[in-house]
């Protein structure tokens, strides 16, 4: 069975006066293996992975293994557009101790898909890590196409996909086209339970965030068979799920942690910047109707 399995959070890097709140971090890893999430994904888009240089986000790989100290898998955030760059971080990630990598297709280059798995191939070939990849059109203007899912599948190495089309035809073609052991992990919140109800083994979660035990609960219920139960959370979460991305992710995460008081400062690095008023009124109405705030 694949460690790959629950709902992952792909956590938040916090920043103090622009640089990396270390004790934040550590703060929010032990809040979410207190509550029960299955995985820790640092250094992915939520944990703005695009604006930190290679020494932090070394740092923040190294302090998320040290911390976690096998409780839980980690899966390290790894891509790049640049192949000789996410093979360096991919190495650093595995030297560090990291159960496994994340890594985006390559973004704003757009290569065709024969270039997609060449990428994702040399990887593998340089790195004997799994390797989960990371389908996101909205963010790399590329789609995967679950043809070469399947063709990389077979490659050594590569052990799963976090599938963020948000388009559950997509998703069960992938199941369909790949081995039983391929995990297939929604990188949407909302698809979440019915990428498991599919076949799929889970999430890597923004929701996961900010509510840790319930989106664990779903997936729980969810990977047992459980419908009802995974249905009425998936219910509750709904709102929530939709609040986290009234304004660019991870901007409504960050200043939901900030407003829970697990974090100190939600600010986000440039360009993303904090969100309007108006934005944080419904950001706040929707916390107080969950029971967050």
């Amino acid at each position: 069975m694949s460690i790959f399995r629950g709902a992952f959070v792909a956590i938040v890097t916090p920043f103090t006066d622009g640089q990396i709140d270390e004790q934040g971090l550590v703060d929010l890893i032990e809040f979410h293996i207190a509550n029960g999430t299955h995985g820790i994904v640092p250094c992915g888009t939520t944990g703005e992975s695009a604006t930190m240089s290679h020494e932090e986000h070394h740092r923040v790989v190294q302090l998320t293994v040290k911390t976690v100290a096998s409780r839980v898998p980690v899966l390290a955030g790894s891509g790049s557009n640049s192949t000789a760059e996410a093979i360096e971080l991919t190495r650093h990630a595995k030297e560090s101790g990291a159960d496994g990598v994340l890594m985006v297709s390559p973004y704003y280059n757009k290569p065709s898909q024969e270039g997609i798995y060449q990428h994702y191939r040399a990887v593998a070939e340089a790195v004997a890590i799994p390797i989960i990849l990371y389908n996101v059109p909205s963010r790399t203007s590329s789609n995967i196409l679950p043809a070469t899912v399947a063709r990389l599948a077979e490659v050594p190495g590569i052990a799963g996909i976090k599938e963020a089309t948000g388009d559950l035809n997509q998703v069960s073609e992938v199941i369909r086209l790949c081995p039983d052991d391929f995990a297939v992990l929604s990188g949407d919140d909302f698809t979440s339970m019915p990428t498991v109800l599919l076949g799929g083994t889970g999430v890597i979660s923004v929701t996961s965030n900010v509510a840790p035990k319930d989106m664990a609960a779903m997936m729980d219920a969810a990977l047992a068979g459980d419908l009802a139960r995974a249905k009425e959370l998936h219910y509750r979460l709904f709102p929530l799920m939709q609040a986290m991305f009234y304004d660019t992710n991870p901007v409504p995460a960050k200043k939901t942690l900030e407003l829970m008081g697990r974090i100190k400062s939600g600010a986000p690095r440039l360009p993303l910047a904090p969100m309007n008023d108006e934005t944080l009124a419904r950001l706040k109405a929707a916390l107080t109707a969950y029971g967050l705030i």
